[in-house]
Order: C-alpha cells, then sequence, then structure tokens
C-alpha cells in the first residue's frame, strides 16, 4: 500500500498544477512538488493513472482485516482517489448537479428542504426581536450591538485559542511542539482558514472585511485551532505520517471526502470543548469584559443565535439552487436574506463562496451533524467519553459514509 499513497500524493499534487485550490496542504518530499510543476502532467493523462491506481489497489488479505485502521487506510485511498476522479472530469469540462457533485467529492448528500422547513424558525427569530421594519434589519441591528472592537480584536481572539488549547490538552496528548500563528486578513471568500505547514505548524488567517461579532471568538478558535483543523492535522501527521510511514496525510486534497471529516470534527469541536453552558459562562465572565460589551446580554444573545443555529441548512438550499441553475446571484442573495438571515453584503459574499467552493458547503453543517452521530452513538452523553471518541476519530482516516453507517447500526 506504501507504493499506491506515494502514486496517489504524486496525482494530487499533478491536479493541484490545474486547480489552484486543490491542494490545501502538502509536507512531504519537496522535490515532488517541483516535479509536479515542472511535468505538469495533461489531465486527460492524469485520469489514465488515476484508473490504473484504483484498479491496482489489492483487495484486503485475511491478515489486513486485523488491523482496523489498516483496512481504514485503504478504503479511504479507494474514496479519494475516486474523489481525485471526479475533481478531473469537473476540471475537464463536466457538469453535475449539486448532489451528484457532493456525493462524487465528499461521498455525502446533504438533505433537501423546502423553504417551510426554515419558517418556523424564522418566526421564533421574529417573537425574539419584536419591532418595526424587516426582520432581517431587526436580526442585524441586534446582532451589531455584539460586534467586537477592532482594537480588542487580538486580545479577543488569543484568549479564546488559549482557553480552546487548555481544554484541549486536558483530553488530548499533543506533540510538545505543536503551535500556530493568527493573522488577520481581507479580500477572501471565507471567514477564517487554516493552512497546515507540516512539523504541527499552522497559519490561521480571519478574514475582517466583514463585522466580527462576539461568538466568532470560540467558534474560529475552536474550529480552526483547538480541538479543530490544527488539532486534527497535528494527530494525522503524529500518528499515520510519522508513527505508521502513511504519506499519504502529507497531502490534503481539498475537494475530498476528507473535508467532510476535518469540517465536521472542526464544528462539533466546538460543542466537545465547551458542553452544556459551558460556552455562554465563558463568553459572558471572559470574553465579553474583553471585548467592552456587556455581559448582562449575553445569555439574550446565546438564546438569539442558538435559534439562528437552527437555520445553518439555508445555505445549502441557497447553493443547490444557485449551482444548479434555478435561481440566479441575485436571487440566492435574497434567499440568503431571508431564510439564512444574513445581511446583503454578507449574503453576496457567500454566493463568491458558492463560486469558488460549490458544494464544498455541505461539510460544514451536514459534516458536523454526522460527525456527532458518530461520537455521541458510541459515547453517550459523558463529556470525557465523547472527547475519546472523538480523539479517536481524528486520528484516523474514517470516511463520511462510514459515519453514517456507524451511526445509523447503533441507533437501530
Amino acid at each position: 500500500m506504501n507504493s499506491i499513497a506515494e502514486r496517489y500524493v504524486k496525482l494530487v499534487l499533478a491536479v493541484g498544477q490545474h486547480d489552484a485550490d486543490y491542494v490545501d496542504a502538502f509536507y512531504g518530499p519537496a522535490e515532488w512538488k517541483s516535479d509536479a510543476e515542472r511535468q505538469k502532467m495533461p489531465l486527460r493523462e492524469i485520469a489514465a493513472a488515476a484508473d490504473r491506481l484504483l484498479a491496482d489497489i489489492p483487495a484486503l488479505a485475511d491478515a489486513d482485516r486485523r488491523d482496523e485502521l489498516g483496512v481504514l487506510r485503504r478504503d479511504y485511498l479507494k474514496r479519494q482517489l475516486e474523489a481525485l476522479r471526479a475533481r478531473v472530469r469537473m476540471l475537464e469540462g463536466a457538469r453535475m448537479t449539486f448532489d451528484e457533485e457532493s456525493q462524487a467529492l465528499y461521498d455525502a448528500v446533504a438533505p433537501t428542504h423546502p423553504d417551510s422547513y426554515f419558517e418556523e424558525t424564522i418566526k421564533d427569530i421574529d417573537r425574539a426581536l419584536p419591532g418595526d421594519g424587516p426582520l432581517v434589519d431587526r436580526y442585524d441591528a441586534f446582532r451589531r450591538t455584539f460586534i467586537v472592537p477592532s482594537d480588542r480584536l487580538a486580545r479577543v481572539f488569543d484568549r479564546a485559542i488559549a482557553e480552546g488549547r487548555a481544554r484541549t490538552l486536558a483530553h488530548v496528548q499533543l506533540p510538545v511542539d505543536e503551535h500556530f500563528t493568527v493573522e488577520y486578513v481581507t479580500n477572501k471568500p471565507w471567514s477564517g482558514y487554516n493552512w497546515y505547514q507540516g512539523s504541527f505548524r499552522s497559519l490561521i488567517q480571519v478574514n475582517t472585511d466583514l463585522p466580527i461579532y462576539i461568538d466568532r471568538a470560540i467558534d474560529l478558535a475552536c474550529h480552526e485551532g483547538y480541538p479543530g483543523h490544527h488539532v486534527y492535522n497535528a494527530l494525522l501527521e503524529k500518528h499515520l505520517v510519522r508513527d505508521r510511514g502513511w504519506i499519504e496525510f502529507t497531502v490534503y486534497p481539498l475537494f475530498s471526502p476528507q473535508s467532510l471529516i476535518a469540517e465536521g470534527t472542526a464544528n462539533y469541536g466546538i460543542e466537545v470543548a465547551f458542553p452544556g453552558d459551558e460556552r455562554l459562562t465563558f463568553e459572558r465572565d471572559v470574553l465579553f469584559p474583553l471585548a467592552g460589551l456587556d455581559p448582562a446580554r449575553a445569555a439574550t444573545y446565546a438564546r438569539v443565535r442558538a435559534l439562528a443555529d437552527r437555520l445553518a441548512y439555508a445555505g445549502n438550499e441557497a447553493a443547490r439552487r444557485y449551482l444548479n441553475g434555478e435561481i440566479d446571484r441575485a436571487a440566492a442573495v435574497a434567499w440568503l436574506t431571508r431564510f439564512a438571515m444574513m445581511s446583503p453584503k454578507a449574503a453576496e459574499q457567500r454566493t463568491r463562496f458558492f463560486d469558488t467552493y460549490r458544494s464544498y458547503v455541505i461539510n460544514y453543517n451536514l459534516g458536523k451533524d454526522l460527525v456527532k452521530q458518530f461520537v455521541e452513538s458510541r459515547a453517550g452523553a459523558t463529556p470525557a467519553r465523547r472527547w475519546d471518541e472523538f480523539v479517536r476519530l481524528l486520528a484516523s482516516p474514517r470516511l463520511p459514509s462510514a459515519l453514517r453507517a456507524t451511526a445509523d447500526r447503533r441507533a437501530e
């Protein structure tokens, strides 16, 4: 399998020469990247090489089945290669529906919801924010009273990161030299990004184009850092690359099933790190004062935020309709404004995300739900056991379809 893995890595790097967003991280042999840049293999040759590599993956021997991670490795490489093949077809001009694309790339299809699915939550938010004028304007005005001032942003994020790290280290053994740096950037289609650089190091960038609300401190600190992307990548490097010599994990193709696991664990990790009312308590007692906000309003903000969280799948519906050609950009912005409670500016930025990352949006909400179901089906309601199962998932090559299958079996 090591030879299969090496060929896989080189094919991912080859695709990256045609798709600037495809290789999210690589910390394998530098000469492999140089070779890919020099050769610039044509897409048709990449496709043929991927087909040959898929055919060369050996069947599992009886001895292999005794190593669970070894079994998962084989399934992972096969499905990652199938996603690579699908991405090449897209680069060659093939068009798929939103759901066909997400299945091909991310090994999952998000549920479809009609407008009526979101209407009840919209009514609940309306009741929580009484007043005159359109609800989206009242919601936006309410949230704007919880913006972190720019001159306090760094200290608020630093404190949220420190808390996320402390809570993670209480349950996770991380490499002693792991660390990351934070940069504040503009003109990006995303709100935050983790660029993993190998050797247990990350660069985390925070986009300040749009206002940053107080709840984004814990969201970004956990999602991008502890126990999210930074921890996920560091554990893969430690347990699979260094301990087992599995070179395939030195490369991360963004448009692949790995992304659903990465985004899903990063979002669910927020709940793992701050279970129950612990998030509200920390925000009220620590982050609100640091941001110069009134702690007495923290509970009200948390209640409204919890309602808005029920609209998570609205972004999927807008993306599905927009990318399937059922609505244009203006209609997508209007739909997001109505059903996702986004300001027109934020909704416009979100459609630019759709343009670049397409069906990737399912990885955040469906990914979180699949990870949550998988972990809690094995760990129950005990916070410590959830940490244990969460960490096992972070350090393993599981696929989205395997998460769903495991959770479904345990639910029967």
